[in-house]
């Protein structure tokens, strides 16, 4: 059992002034693995201060400068890699196959972050004005449970390159990979304040520092729900932000495809990390003319994967995060079949084998159309739909009758006829024959998967603003 009862400001970790603790449980095992004490507003007050006190002088530092500091940050997370993926499957149940294959990235974007800096120009001449671009504030970052690393990683790497001071408000649900994260930021020898890790609750740390107006910019990975009030607590002081919201990617597999391959990839998105991705394809769009070819793949592909101890190499999905996660799963994979949907695969409860531990049976409904509720609401869990079309018109008015627009999938051998249907699509990042996108493009949502991108030089100027300078 342990008891993480630090948080980190002013280049301290310090004790919180909250007196409440938060449990830390493991997913798989439905066991407590420690335990968490929780700040308050007092704290968020304290650390939004110290972000305060060092953005007068961090501002101010030189490229050379903070490329030194990003090249010293990807260091002290590659050292941990191992610890960061280890805390990750234990506190978070995300498989060992995924969570190794996506950890170096929260060192790699610190690498990617001082390449654009390197590059990047911060004064520029238009016409008789010179327009420079001034580091924005004290900026605050909210990050989900899912991936929490690599989210604080990616906001952390954009608002360093900028020469922003940040507060940064993990998830109280990934104490422990907090805890590794921020031993590797104090490894790197920041100046005092530059950056300051707070953890606790929403209601009270996130208000806290949503609301605050010593704040210039907000960026939060979470729901849709809670990107809208943290818009709200925003409007007051026009904070600046940047939202990664939720999704109901389509995954649409073009009548040409090679149906083996592209129903495996499409099955991989969108069970990818337990179906706790806000990116996950989780509407599988079929050609009527290949549908039955397509159920049988799914039919005969789903049952192959394993589902079981995420800390096996050969598990393919893991639990989802706690008992009110699987309750809501639960709920929705009832709700489809009072919808009308036909269960192609999975169902209701736990696999057989696996008595104990918050696992879900992947589970895949046919007979569904995009107006059913299924189909339109992020599950968040490993649920996936498939809706027949009939031509390509069609496809795409599926694919963008949506509220969401994070990203899309196709399937195609023809890949100029793919792109050509890929410009045409509400979202953000559309991926042909592919799971991730590219790790320099911008990622972010159309409509209300969100406002902004983070990576890149897109990234790097959601934490700066324009000044225009003329004589």
């Amino acid at each position: 059992m342990r008891t993480i009862d630090k948080i980190y400001i002013d280049g301290q970790f310090v004790t919180p002034h909250g007196t409440e603790f938060g449990p830390l449980t493991n997913p798989a095992t439905e066991q407590p693995i420690g335990q968490v004490l929780l700040a308050d507003e007092v704290d968020a007050n304290a650390a939004i201060a110290a972000a305060k006190r060092a953005f007068r002088s961090f501002s101010r530092t030189t490229r050379e400068e903070r490329l030194a500091i990003l090249r010293r940050l990807s260091a002290a997370f590659t050292a941990r890699l191992d610890d960061l993926s280890n805390a990750m499957i234990e506190e978070y149940g995300g498989p060992r196959s995924f969570v190794t294959a996506v950890m170096p990235k929260a060192a790699l974007v610190f690498d990617e972050a001082a390449e654009v800096l390197e590059n990047y120009a911060f004064s520029r001449t238009q016409g008789t004005s010179t327009i420079e671009m001034a580091p924005i504030g004290v900026a605050v970052a909210i990050t989900p449970w899912n991936l929490s690393i690599v989210f604080v990683a990616e906001k952390l790497a954009s608002a360093i390159a900028a020469g922003t001071t940040i507060v940064v408000k993990p998830s109280e649900l990934s104490a422990i990979q907090t805890q590794i994260m921020t031993e590797c930021i104090d490894a790197a020898q920041l100046p005092p304040g530059v950056v300051n890790i707070v953890t606790g609750r929403g209601a009270v740390v996130g208000e806290a520092l949503t609301t605050h107006p010593d704040v210039a910019k907000i960026s939060f990975t979470g729901s849709t729900a809670v990107g809208q009030q943290i818009m709200r607590n925003a409007a007051g002081t026009m904070k600046r932000l940047t939202l990664e919201l939720g999704g109901k990617s389509p995954s649409i597999v073009l009548d040409d495809a090679d149906i083996p391959t592209a129903v495996a990839t499409a099955l991989q998105a969108g069970f990818l990390n337990n179906g706790q991705t806000c990116f996950a394809g989780t509407r599988i769009l079929a050609p009527r003319n290949k549908l039955d070819e397509i159920l049988e793949a799914i039919k005969s592909t789903v049952p192959t994967l394993k589902v079981g101890d995420p800390d096996h190499a050969d598990t393919a999905i893991g639990p989802v995060l706690n008992q009110t996660q699987f309750d809501r799963v639960q709920g929705y994979i009832r709700l489809a079949r009072e919808e009308g949907a036909t269960l192609l695969t999975g169902g209701e409860g736990r696999p057989d084998e696996l008595p104990s531990g918050w696992y879900v049976k992947p589970t895949v409904f046919t007979d569904v159309t995009n107006q059913m509720r299924i189909a339109r609401e992020e599950v968040f869990g490993p649920v996936l739909v498939v809706i027949a079309y009939d031509d390509e018109q069609e496809a795409i008015d599926i694919a963008n009758d949506t509220p969401y627009g994070l990203q899309a999938y196709l399937f195609s051998t023809d890949v100029a006829r793919a792109r050509r249907m890929a410009s045409q699509i509400d979202a953000g990042t559309v991926v042909i024959n592919r799971i991730f996108g590219a790790a320099d493009a911008p990622f972010g949502g159309f409509k209300q998967s969100g406002i902004g991108r983070e990576h890149g030089t897109h990234g790097l100027e959601n934490y700066l603003e324009a000044r225009a300078v003329t004589v």
